[in-house]
C-alpha cells in the first residue's frame, strides 16, 4: 500500500512539474506562396548531376585565383602560383567538360530552359579559356587572371539566376568572384 501510495506522489509530482504547450503562433508565409517541391525528372537530375561536376572544376578555378591573388608582390611566390593556375586550368577542364556533357538545357522548360541555356553557354566559355588560360598563365599572368575573374564572375551571375528559377536558394558569392 505504501509502494502504491509513494508511486502516484511520484507520477502527480512530475506531471505537475511539466510546462505547458506554448500557443502555436500563425505562420508568416500563406500556403499559396510557398513553392511545392517537385521530384526532378531523369534529365533534370542528371542536368544537376553534370553542374555539380563542373562545379568542382570551378572551385579549382577559383582556388588558383586565390592563391594568385594571395601571392602578392613577391616574386617567387607570384611565379610558384602563376604555374599553378596554368596547372588547376588544365584539371579544371576535365571537370567542366565531364560535367557539361551532361547539362542539356531541354531537360527544363519555358523561362527555366533559357536560364539552363545560359548557364550552359558560361560553362562553354569557361571550357574555350581554359587552353588560352593553361598556356598563357605564366607569360602573361595579369591578363590571364582578369580574364578568368570576368568569366567566373559572368558564371556566378548566370548560376545565380538558374538556381532562383528552380527554386533552390542561393549561396553567397565566393570573396574572390565578387571582388
Amino acid at each position: 500500500m505504501r509502494g502504491l501510495a509513494l508511486l502516484l506522489c511520484v507520477i502527480a509530482g512530475s506531471a505537475a512539474a511539466q510546462q505547458p504547450a506554448p500557443p502555436l503562433l500563425p505562420e508568416s508565409a500563406r500556403a499559396e506562396s510557398i513553392p511545392l517541391y517537385t521530384v526532378p525528372t531523369p534529365a533534370q537530375a542528371l542536368f544537376m548531376n553534370g553542374l555539380r561536376t563542373v562545379g568542382r572544376g570551378i572551385n579549382q578555378l577559383k582556388d588558383a585565383v586565390n592563391r594568385v591573388t594571395m601571392a602578392g608582390r613577391d616574386s617567387l611566390r607570384r611565379r610558384r602560383a602563376d604555374h599553378l593556375l596554368g596547372g588547376l586550368c588544365g584539371a579544371a577542364r576535365g571537370f567542366m567538360i565531364r560535367g557539361r556533357g551532361r547539362m542539356q538545357a531541354t531537360a527544363y522548360q519555358d523561362s527555366t530552359a533559357l536560364r539552363a541555356r545560359r548557364l550552359a553557354a558560361q560553362v562553354d566559355t569557361l571550357i574555350r579559356f581554359t587552353p588560352k588560360c593553361e598556356a598563357d598563365a605564366l607569360k602573361q599572368p595579369d591578363s590571364t587572371l582578369a580574364r578568368l575573374l570576368y568569366d567566373l564572375r559572368a558564371y556566378e551571375a548566370a548560376l545565380r539566376d538558374f538556381r532562383a528559377a528552380i527554386g533552390l536558394p542561393n549561396k553567397a558569392a565566393s570573396p574572390t568572384v565578387s571582388q
